[in-house]
């Protein structure tokens, strides 16, 4: 039977300019807008334009609020110059159009893609990362700004390693009524029990907010999870998150003392401003620099330099690979990668010796100095073989979203020694990839 035209949904036209930026395509779409790529040629740069869902289908609360978060992120404009706070350029209203320009930052992604357990990042870069964001906000908190929604997906990371902080829509801005929205606004896993109880708010809401940010970027986890909002809301106000060393054992007690501290139920307690918990990431970040410099750095460029895989690579090469990579051992006996598991990681065997499995029986073996873990080549390919220790193993884990980050020179030289280790495999060698 054939389908009536009017229920195929049609693609909507990207209009050709918006105000004076013409669009040259749409890189986004949610519940508060669409989100377009434009270039300025006054000033010659390219810009992202965020035009505001005005289509509220007659619900008039949610159209008071959609203007009133339009108001307010168009009220930042020219207000906050900061490196780490993304720059709103110019706002505008058109045909019943309303519309920010902003930065456009080539090839940024959001600190939510490090909140996997299995791609968290360093503890030091968490730190160095926080650190920023924390001086970033300290510097708005100055001039009368609360953001009210720090979440990860608000927090971009350039591809030089800069941090962005976005979305400044439901801000509070001192002695301004415009911010003024009713009722909760925010993100609720990231709220501050303040926030949640629509109690006045200080800057130390901000800080719940990156310290509940911190938790989640070091152990993967959120600091509360509940199956309904209710039961979340009621664990933000009571309840304690689980100690972060039940879920990273390798988090600096010192470390877990701030992030517990900026988490503090009474805004009291917390650190008394972002200078204050700045000045506290800057103690932790200098302690554990001293520590990876003591234990690893040297150590491990030593232990690397002499494996047959890098033999190809440059000093600074070796470096970046160590920066996107974990460090982890495992006993005899034990499994590193599990057949039929989803993993986007590359391994290299450091130390020791590993047998290969397919099916509960050995069908090979890997030694000191040799790589798996091929199969994160293919977006969403499962391990067809168990990688298990034979005895005492070290593995470094390379995150393949980390490698993404690395120089072109050393991403194409470590993917040149892994495609050449996986065409020996397939040539007829003990195995195919794990």
């Amino acid at each position: 039977m054939a389908v009536p035209a009017t229920t195929i949904p049609q693609p909507q036209a990207i209009p050709e300019r918006i105000g004076k930026y013409p669009i040259i395509n749409e890189v986004g779409r949610g519940s508060t807008g669409t989100v377009y790529l434009s270039h300025d040629p006054y000033y010659g740069r390219d810009v992202v334009i965020k035009v505001y869902n005005m289509d509220t289908a007659g619900d008039d609360e949610r159209a008071r609020v959609t203007r009133k978060m339009f108001l307010s992120e168009a009220h930042m404009v020219g207000m906050l110059h900061h490196p780490n706070i993304l720059p709103i350029y110019d706002a505008g209203e058109e045909n019943g159009h309303c519309y920010i320009v902003t930065e456009h930052v080539h090839g940024a992604r959001t600190l939510a893609t490090y909140c996997r357990p299995d791609n968290l990042l360093r503890v030091d870069d968490v730190v160095e990362i926080m650190f920023k964001c924390v001086k970033a906000m300290h510097y708005a908190h100055t001039r009368g700004v609360i953001h009210r929604d720090i979440k990860p997906s608000n927090i971009m990371l350039t591809q030089a390693s800069e941090v962005r902080i976005i979305d400044f829509g439901i801000a509070l801005v001192a002695d301004s009524e415009i911010s003024r929205i009713e009722g909760i606004a925010g993100s609720p896993s990231y709220m501050s029990p303040e926030q949640v109880q629509s109690l006045e708010l200080t800057s130390r809401s901000d800080l719940y907010s990156l310290g509940a940010v911190m938790y989640e970027l070091l152990t993967g986890t959120r600091p509360f999870r509940a199956g309904n909002l209710a039961k979340l809301l009621h664990q933000i106000v009571y309840a304690t998150p689980p100690p972060i060393h039940t879920l990273r054992n390798d988090v600096p007690e010192e470390l877990e003392v701030v992030v517990a501290t900026a988490m503090q139920k009474d805004p009291e307690r917390r650190q008394k401003s972002g200078l204050d918990l700045a000045a506290e990431l800057t103690r932790v970040h200098q302690q554990l620099r001293e520590r990876y410099s003591r234990m690893d750095q040297q150590e491990q460029f030593g232990l690397l330099r002499k494996l047959k895989f890098f033999h190809e690579f440059s000093h600074a090469e070796i470096v970046e690979v160590m920066r996107a990579s974990h460090w982890q051992d495992y006993a005899s006996g034990e499994e590193i990668v599990k057949e039929g598991e989803l993993d986007d990681r590359f391994y290299i065997l450091v130390s020791g010796n590993c047998s290969v499995e397919r099916n509960g029986a050995s069908i090979g073996k890997l030694t000191t100095g040799e790589c798996f873990g091929e199969a994160s080549y293919v977006q969403g390919a499962k391990r067809s073989a168990t990688i298990r220790a034979s005895d005492a193993v070290t593995v470094i884990k390379v995150s393949s979203t980390l490698l993404e980050q690395v120089s072109a020179s050393c991403q194409l030289r470590f993917n040149r020694v892994f495609l050449r280790a996986l065409i020996g495999r397939l040539q007829g060698v003990e195995f195919r990839s794990a």
